[in-house]
């Protein structure tokens, strides 16, 4: 399960739960086309099930297909936003912050409607490359108002299959890694990758023989074979290898810090109800590519079948409202200088 703050209550509830102290339970990506394509007409690409988007490095290769394959699409719509009350008398000076869907290499978001009250002021902005916020400002709310700021998005998933070949794969080399990778070998909330527990059973781990797929399939295998899953608050990877036990954020945890122990850039990925991981690899030639894993719930090393959008790639962020507070998880918070409102933050799957 995904925990969105620390004001949570430890009883669990689901992802879709209207309360700001709700709690995520634990449960089991769009090529660039070629020229002809892109210049098709919208009616063939829909016919065909190409999607036009940005490709980054780790998914196809256009001239070798050595990466991460894209299969088919999945489209959901979502509604994501606050609802506020002034329930206790004037309200003042209200900022909030939501994370909403972004495009990535196997998914794109298509904003369909914004549904704002009048006098809330909304915005958007990108933190850290990878996360995207909704910030509503509501300057005043008088006693028994009611505000709101919802947006319905339309994401449209692929799936992610095998690479062709995953022998072909080699431990990255971190002087020619991208900028942009390198803070995946660092330490995160949680993920003590620097521990020297978790640094011997990597090193462990990573010195029986084989191709760099296989070595970090055996981490994979590792944790999910030795670390039972078991709801409860979250203690973090050293915690989970200790206790052999933890939930879907635990064993992605712990999976991360053993690769980042090992060498291995690897993040974790939130979706509605869960997280899972991704690690990095390099070619013959240097280039490199994130390769997804789950480790709670159903097999899946290097491919992925998922519906549910991306809300974040990644585990280390400054807070929006301490920027000196580290988050794994960038989740919903919100401020007010005067009265505090009723919140009720909203994420909510539509049905077609």
């Amino acid at each position: 399960m995904h925990r969105t703050n620390d004001l949570m209550s430890p009883k669990k509830r689901e992802l879709l739960s209207r309360s700001w102290r709700k709690e995520w339970p634990c449960s089991s990506q769009i090529p660039r086309g070629n020229r002809f394509l892109r210049l098709s007409c919208l009616g063939l690409l829909i016919l065909l099930g190409i999607e036009m988007g940005h490709c980054g490095a780790q998914f196809i290769d256009k001239t070798e297909g050595r990466g991460p394959q894209l299969g088919a699409t999945h489209v959901q719509r979502w509604v994501a936003g606050v609802i506020l009350r002034a329930a206790a008398g004037p309200c003042t000076g209200i900022k909030a912050y939501i994370p909403i869907p972004t495009d990535w290499p196997e998914q794109e978001v298509t904003t369909l409607e914004e549904d704002f009250s009048p006098g809330v002021r909304v915005s958007y902005r990108t933190v850290e490359g990878t996360v995207r916020q909704m910030v509503v400002e509501i300057p005043f709310l008088a006693p028994g108002e009611e505000a709101k700021a919802l947006i319905t998005t339309e994401t449209r998933r692929r799936v992610i299959l095998l690479p062709p070949d995953p022998s072909i794969f080699v431990m990255p080399d971190r002087r020619k890694m991208p900028r942009d990778v390198l803070p995946y070998l660092a330490v995160s909330p949680g993920i003590e990758a620097t521990n020297s527990k978790i640094q011997s059973l990597a090193k462990q781990l990573l010195a029986s023989e084989g191709t760099a797929w296989r070595k970090v399939e055996r981490i994979y295998d590792w944790v999910r074979d030795n670390v039972k899953y078991q709801e409860g608050p979250f203690k973090g990877a050293l915690a989970a290898l200790n206790d052999g036990a933890g939930d879907c954020e635990e064993m992605t945890a712990l999976f991360i810090a053993l690769c980042r122990a090992g060498g291995i850039p690897a993040r974790t990925v939130w979706i509605p109800g869960h997280a899972y991981a991704e690690f990095y690899l390099a070619d013959p030639q240097g280039k490199g590519y994130w390769f997804p894993c789950q480790l709670a719930g159903t097999r899946a090393f290097g491919e992925m079948d998922e519906a549910r959008p991306i809300l974040q790639k990644g585990d280390n962020f400054r807070s929006s409202l301490n920027p000196r507070d580290r988050k794994r998880y960038l989740a919903e918070e919100l401020i007010a200088t005067g009265n505090p409102p009723q919140v009720e933050f909203v994420r909510r799957l539509l049905a077609r």
